[in-house]
């Protein structure tokens, strides 16, 4: 007997971003999600979004529109307004998969070591809303984050992003990490939030896009990325566990590594395993395998 799906909630912030905004709420509000709960909080936006918002408020567990001291604070003050068992937040310029709420309740559901879970295949959304690009992440890792390989341009080697939009995880290890987003940063909550949860649980990927980043000229991230990495870059370099690879050991990795067999590597020390949800294709359900 399949094990029910836990409550899900999605907080998104949003300010003056009414040209986005509804197609980031749909993206929620569509997914045909049993027991979801969908906070919004809007930082007193004068550009209609407001009446976007009411125009589904009715399906909303919760939403507010006055000032704030900026995203992540906004972000608490949803979080704290929600009861669900797994736990997100999506930006109010990007949107979700629409099957990505049942992906991620079955593995929730039927994997109790799961605390938290991310995409191997982030998408990229464009203006318009058209999924163009889709990469691939081999997976992730507790060494490989604290050397820095899901923190690009930084001066080592490094792998990809953690996609922030394509990541949920339990209640209880959002507690047992605070139980909060840092709002003494300006733009790598996200990042220091992952440092947190990594001290506490590693992290699963699923091979299935769940959400996507959308790029526009007014993207928050892409203006400001360099200020992005760099307070990503103290976050780790802060972090008692946090060790990036050297100029050395980046160059070898970017040279080397791809002509090494991935099990010779492993044995080396040097890739590690990553923890993987898969589907079981002749029979339902889904099973965790180490990718050595």
């Amino acid at each position: 007997m399949a094990e029910p799906l836990p409550k899900i909630s999605i907080v998104t912030p949003s300010y003056n971003q009414g040209r986005f905004l509804e197609e980031a709420m749909l993206s929620v509000l569509t997914q045909d999600y049993p027991d979801l709960e969908y906070v919004v909080v809007d930082g007193g936006s004068t550009d209609g979004s407001v009446d976007l918002i009411r125009r589904h408020e009715e399906r909303l567990a919760y939403w507010v529109s006055k000032p704030d001291a900026g995203q992540y604070d906004a972000l608490d003050k949803g979080f704290s307004k929600t009861t669900g068992e797994v736990m997100a937040w999506l930006n109010s310029d990007d949107k979700y998969t629409p099957w990505a709420f049942q992906i991620v309740g079955e593995i929730f559901a039927s994997l109790p070591e799961v605390e938290w879970l991310t995409t191997l295949y982030p998408l990229t959304w464009d203006e318009r809303g058209r999924a163009t690009r889709c990469t691939y992440q081999s997976g992730y890792s507790r060494q490989g984050f604290f050397r820095g390989e899901n923190l690009p341009g930084a001066g080592w080697f490094a792998k990809g992003f953690i996609q922030q939009e394509s990541t949920f995880w339990r209640r209880s290890l959002w507690d047992r990490a605070g139980g909060y987003v840092a709002t003494s940063l300006k733009l790598a909550s996200d990042f220091e939030l992952w440092a947190r949860f990594y001290q506490q649980a590693e992290l699963y990927g699923v091979g299935t896009p769940l959400a996507g980043f959308r790029v526009h000229r007014d993207q928050k991230t892409a203006l400001h990325f360099d200020e992005y990495i760099q307070e990503a870059k103290q976050v780790l370099l802060n972090s008692g566990d946090g060790r990036p690879y050297s100029k050395v050991e980046s160059f070898l990795r970017a040279k080397v590594l791809p002509y090494i067999p991935r099990r010779w590597a492993t044995r080396l020390g040097l890739l590690y395993p990553h923890k993987i949800c898969t589907h079981r294709i002749h029979q339902e359900g889904w099973k965790v395998s180490t990718s050595r």
